[in-house]
């Protein structure tokens, strides 16, 4: 087993692994391959993100390795495409970051070729010239570098195997006639066509030949060009024609009647598209998706009644429409948010892609501009919602934030994405009194637990940032304390005669924030002495933080 890790960027790491691998298998040492550490992975909830739906790597944060969580099939995963690489991020938070990881998963061979059909037959007639081809079945190998590399045709007495290429690089077979049949000597020929891959060890597969000479039928079809081309739309409807073939036989009467079908080694199209035996006309009969599928082969076969064939290709192009709507996904959203965080910090970090391809692919990400934040895009199809302005939670405590993300087809298609961000408060605000100084008269000598007036305070933060509590300011009269004579509720605000006095005092009210903030008021109280003439003092009024 072998694996590596290629820094692409500081911020990016490729890994090789072969597939199939069994679940726990270490795939790279992503700490050391990034620079970072295991308290780092932690403190930042180091977490995978994919914009597929499963998840193949895992992220084994104690340890800082990526593993194998799921069976790995790369036939299942990329089919033939080559290299087969897995595409995900690493996200961390407090401060975001995301690291691009990629894993490109190696063949073994783990399949061998096989034919569709076990067996098939010929009827070839004895005047076929040396040239004739006959289409053979193709062999199938779902291994992607160990795949499909030879063809082999025992006994060649008769018959020779030439071998051809698609454009994509896959092979198919013909049989060729090498020398003349001559049906009153031989009626019938068996033949193996073995397909090798390119493991090692090598494997094989078998399809057995039957080949039946006829008497007569001495031309063979010929089509009127060796490669059709055709382009569809992707939003073609059924029925639709994609193209018409034809092909003419030298012959006359019924052994000039040609029919058209496909050939075995067009692959996956049986579903799709459809041929008119007669008169090949070759119809839509499925629906396209350029997304998944941007061009296909068809390999056409005309056949005359005396079983002499010729073969065409067929190159259809898919051409692409704005089909597909753009996809938000909110990777992380930080809420709520502090009034007092600092202009363009990360609220949230978005993944946005569409399917379509060109324009029709192409993704403009808005938000309403008289919002106090904006959009910034950090990467291909990644945006990040930031703070663009000082918050104030005192002026609005809650934002509802749509993101529209909007291609560029036409016409377009549009998403909306609406994130609620809560904007926490901060102790910004002192507590205020009502008014900026009161007044109070009492008897002298008055009665212990009379009420003498009450101070009123508010605060425009909420929470125990907006709790206060009322008390006096422990001054020294004549040298005795002022709260041995003078008491004020806590709550309430209300300020009641202890015992006896004719004394001042001071009234503080605070609230509960960390650090808290309070305030001072002005309060007169002036003590009578049985008659109007009275006694006053005063409190200067102030903040303190």
């Amino acid at each position: 087993i072998m694996r590596f890790a290629e820094p692409l960027t500081p911020e990016r790491v490729r890994y090789s692994v072969p597939e199939e691998m069994t679940k726990g298998s270490l795939v790279g040492n992503i700490v050391q391959d990034l620079g970072l550490d295991v308290k780092r992975l932690k403190s930042g909830r180091a977490r995978i993100f994919t914009e597929d739906s499963r998840e193949y790597i895992g992220l084994n944060v104690d340890k800082g390795t990526l593993v194998v969580k799921e069976r790995i099939d790369r036939e299942e995963l990329c089919a033939q495409v080559s290299p087969c690489s897995l595409h995900f991020q690493i996200i961390l938070e407090n401060p975001i970051e995301l690291h691009r990881i990629d894993v490109e998963i190696l063949d073994i061979n783990d399949h061998a070729p096989v034919f569709v059909r076990k067996e098939i037959s010929f009827q070839i007639s004895e005047l076929a010239v040396p040239g004739a081809k006959f289409s053979l079945d193709n062999a199938q190998d779902s291994d992607g570098l160990n795949s499909l590399q030879t063809y082999k045709l025992n006994p060649t007495d008769h018959f020779v195997l030439k071998t051809l290429s698609h454009t994509d690089g896959t092979k198919y077979v013909e049989m060729v006639l090498q020398t003349p049949l001559d049906r009153e000597k031989q009626e019938e020929y068996n033949l193996i066509l073995t397909a090798f891959d390119g493991g090692s060890p090598q494997k094989s597969g078998t399809l057995k030949i039957n080949i039946i000479v006829l008497d007569a039928n001495d031309n063979a079809p010929v089509f009127s060009q060796s490669v059709y081309t055709a382009l569809v739309a992707e939003n073609a409807s059924m029925g639709s024609l994609v193209l018409k073939v034809s092909a003419t036989d030298a012959d006359q009467g019924t052994n000039k009647q040609v029919s058209y079908s496909f050939s075995q080694s067009s692959k996956g199209i049986s579903n799709i598209f459809n041929v008119d035996p007669s008169y090949g006309d070759i119809l839509l009969t499925g629906l396209l998706d350029f997304e998944k599928n941007k061009k296909y082969e068809l390999n056409m076969v005309a056949t005359d009644i005396g079983g002499l064939t010729d073969t065409a290709k067929v190159m259809v192009e898919i051409t692409d429409v704005n089909d597909n709507a753009p996809v938000i996904n909110v990777i992380s959203f930080s809420n709520p948010l502090p009034e007092n965080s600092a202009p363009e910090t990360v609220i949230a970090m978005l993944n946005v892609k569409d399917l379509d391809s060109g324009k029709n692919g192409q993704v403009r990400c808005l938000i309403n501009p008289s919002l106090p934040f904006r959009i910034r895009q950090s990467s291909s199809n990644f945006y990040s919602l930031i703070t663009d302005q000082i918050l104030d939670r005192e002026k609005m405590s809650e934002y509802n934030i749509t993101i529209t993300a909007i291609d560029e087809g036409s016409p377009s298609f549009s998403t909306n994405k609406t994130l609620t961000l809560k904007i926490s408060d901060v102790n910004d605000n002192a507590p205020v009194f009502q008014r900026q100084s009161y007044t109070a008269y009492v008897m002298e000598n008055n009665s212990p637990g009379v009420s003498v007036l009450s101070v009123k305070a508010h605060d425009k933060d909420s929470g125990n940032n907006a709790r206060i509590s009322y008390f006096l300011e422990d001054i020294l009269v004549n040298g005795v304390s002022a709260s041995t004579f003078i008491s004020v509720n806590a709550e309430s605000g209300e300020i009641l005669a202890v015992r006896s006095f004719d004394y001042e005092l001071t009234v503080v009210v605070e609230d509960n924030g960390q650090p808290s903030r309070s305030a001072t008021v002005n309060v007169n109280v002036a003590v009578a002495d049985s008659f109007p003439e009275c006694r006053c003092w005063s409190v200067c009024s102030g903040f303190k933080h």
